[in-house]
């Protein structure tokens, strides 16, 4: 059993929480999918409302188990209400809901809020959550780009889309010389998803570029070709938000996709960022405090 504070504190120093300050993206997001529908301010943390990453919500002192997911979705956070015990943590990388959509299927609605109903049996049943987004991303060796270089076995030898304020988010290096449908079936068993996201050329793939979760910028994957990547590999390589702005995105990369030389593979935004929980931060938590289990939510559908 450990102290909450404890984990907490351990948590906010590996990833830097304050040093990266506002979230840029959930510093936004947040405040718009809960405006109109409750006062979400109380019931999260103070601080993460300064910063929308970290300690979210605050149960009791001494946790036990630990709880390791990607996206709070209704399944995710049932499943975290039944199984946990008063105290219990809940480790994901998103504090709401982004439904990417499927390729194959219906495309999703974008950021969505947590029902109000869930956060309160949370909160009555003294469990804690707590995020980290932007400060994962970015992370050296516990990032969630840094997660998929480890399982592809990649020999890293350059980093690529950089931010003054963060550091690199994507990573770039050699692979054993594999064919393009080899990689996707590679990536399949390693994601546990039915399909990949493809398009580009299919060719053989000596060189690959990561970008965890939402990669579907074209200044990205032209970045990534310039560096010499054969692949390029991500969560989304089309955006399938039914709006104005998700269809104008997916119109971009359909047209690049014609010209690159590129493999252009996603995994699903949720799956990409899954696998740092189940290859890193799982023996990270296991290394570092006394817990009796820590648990693994995977989602029901990784194509949300």
């Amino acid at each position: 059993m450990e102290n909450l504070l404890n984990i907490v504190h351990q948590l906010d120093e590996t990833f830097k929480i304050k040093n990266f300050g506002k979230d840029p993206a959930f510093s936004r997001y947040i405040p718009q999918v809960y405006e109109g529908k409750f006062d979400w301010r109380k019931k999260f943390e103070p601080e993460f409302n300064e910063f929308f990453n970290g300690l979210m919500i605050k149960g009791s002192p001494k946790v036990k188990n630990i709880f390791l997911a990607v996206f709070p979705t209704k399944h995710v956070l049932e499943r975290f209400i039944e199984k946990g015990e008063s105290g219990d943590l809940l480790f994901m990388h998103h504090p709401i809901l982004m439904e990417s959509g499927d390729p194959n299927g219906q495309w999703g609605r974008g950021f969505v809020p947590i029902e109000e109903s869930l956060l309160d049996q949370i909160i009555s049943k003294g469990l804690s959550v707590y995020t980290c987004h932007i400060p994962m991303d970015y992370h050296g060796s516990l990032g969630t780009s840094h997660a998929i270089a480890e399982a592809l076995n990649v020999d890293i030898t350059d980093r690529f889309i950089h931010d003054e304020k963060y550091g690199y988010i994507g990573i770039i290096g050699n692979v054993q010389p594999t064919k393009s449908e080899d990689l996707s079936d590679n990536l399949k068993r390693i994601f546990d998803v039915p399909y990949v996201d493809f398009e580009g050329r299919k060719k053989e793939i000596n060189k690959v570029a990561i970008v965890a979760g939402c990669g579907d910028k074209t200044q990205w994957m032209k970045l990534a070709e310039d560096k010499g990547a054969d692949a390029y590999i991500s969560g989304e390589i089309h955006c399938h938000i039914d709006n104005d702005y998700g269809r104008n995105r997916f119109e971009e990369v359909i047209e690049y996709a014609s010209q690159t030389n590129m493999s252009l593979i996603g995994v699903s935004h949720a799956a990409s960022e899954y696998l740092v929980k189940k290859t890193l931060m799982a023996p990270w938590f296991e290394e570092n405090f006394d817990l009796e289990t820590i648990n693994l939510i995977p989602q029901k559908d990784w194509w949300l």
